[in-house]
């Protein structure tokens, strides 16, 4: 019986759980502000950890980039605070990548949203003239 999960993913998913809590309690940067760790993909050597974020409250592009650098510049701190947390032998380097998909969703749902609400304004418009 083959395993659910491979030992990257279970690595990542307690990276993830760690990070959070890591970047919510350590980072004292108010440049930062409130972190969204959308997802965490570990190599298959363990070698490497790519961090998914999303800024709360943050449209500005230069503000998202100062953030992912502060957060790039404290990847070695938060290696070392993650260390701590778990319980594997060497802790993957951390490296910050800014996810855009959660926006890009909302652009997406916003445009789904006024299509429809236009379809239904042209159809509630051409019964009104079958009436007439």
């Amino acid at each position: 019986m083959p395993k659910e999960f491979n030992r990257s993913d279970r690595v990542a998913d307690a990276m993830q759980r760690s990070l959070a809590n890591a970047i919510r309690m350590e980072i004292q940067d108010p440049r930062v502000g409130m972190v969204n760790i959308n997802s965490v993909e570990v190599s298959r050597d363990l070698a490497l950890a790519k961090v998914f974020v999303t800024f709360i409250g943050v449209d500005d592009e230069r503000a998202i980039q100062t953030s992912v650098s502060i957060l790039n510049k404290a990847a070695g701190f938060l290696r070392n605070v993650v260390s701590r947390d778990l319980t594997i032998r060497s802790t993957p380097r951390i490296h910050f990548y800014y996810d855009k998909t959660a926006v890009r969703g909302q652009v997406l749902s916003s445009l789904i949203d006024r299509a429809i609400a236009e379809d239904k304004s042209h159809h509630q418009d051409d019964a009104g003239q079958e009436e007439d």
